[in-house]
């Protein structure tokens, strides 16, 4: 199987491509950026599949981004991955960015040194929702789900997690650790922390069964701006 995994859910924007059974993409490229991802993704896409035997008829599969994150962010991957899925007539999966942040720390090979010294406990995604609140997920050691995607204020985060020490991935890992380690809790930050890690959005989207990941955005909390309310005439 060939998969194409795009990401703009924060702020910068991926894509990469990747054959079943390889531990390396055939291509991947990221840009961080804070704006502009509906016009850089499609030109960012067409990039990539230049270099990919092939091209478009190649694929067999493809994997997007489902949120948390930006609101509009959000849907400007999944719009583009349902477009060329229709036009391929192949599948399209949703994966979400807190699982994809989790998976390095669950999937991800490591050399035996790093395994003996990585903290066990809680892996914690943590992404930064703004005015103080942060989207989480925890999940043990093998990827089971320990408290299922919710956003909570920065203040509450660390009291809903399960007990143990946490190792934090994620946009809010920084800040999540610091108040772990205000509260005295064992506590380390590790993988990446700012864009979604899209070689795993990749392997996840290999895995993931098309019915039940449908790509459909993830809101797990309400948008920050709310359209104006309609105007009314008044005829009195």
């Amino acid at each position: 199987m060939r998969i194409l995994a795009l990401d703009t859910a924060l702020p910068a924007i991926s894509a990469c491509v990747l054959d079943s059974g390889a531990t390396e993409p055939l291509v991947i490229e990221s840009l961080p950026m804070e704006r502009g991802h509906a016009e850089a993704l499609l030109p960012l896409i067409e990039r990539v599949m230049a270099q990919v035997e092939g091209g478009f008829a190649s694929l067999d599969r493809i994997a997007v981004t489902v949120g948390p994150g930006s609101f509009t962010g959000i849907r400007v991957a999944i719009s583009a991955a349902r477009g060329f899925g229709v036009a391929l007539d192949i599948p399209v999966v949703g994966v979400s960015t807190l699982a994809a942040f989790a998976a390095p720390l669950v999937l991800g090979p490591k050399p035996a040194q790093e395994r003996e010294s990585a903290l066990p406990g809680v892996i914690v995604s943590a992404i930064d929702a703004r005015h103080g609140q942060v989207y989480l997920q925890a999940c043990s050691q093998t990827g089971a789900i320990l408290l299922a995607p919710t956003v909570l204020p920065l203040a509450e985060a660390i009291d809903k997690l399960p007990p143990g020490p946490l190792r934090i991935t994620g946009s809010a890992a920084p800040l999540l650790a610091i108040a772990a380690w205000s509260g005295h809790r064992a506590a380390e930050v590790e993988g990446e922390i700012v864009a979604t890690p899209i070689l795993y959005v990749a392997r996840l989207g290999m895995i993931a069964d098309p019915e039940g990941a449908p790509p459909r955005p993830l809101y797990i909390k309400a948008p920050d701006v709310k359209p104006p309310s309609p105007f009314r005439f008044s005829f009195a």
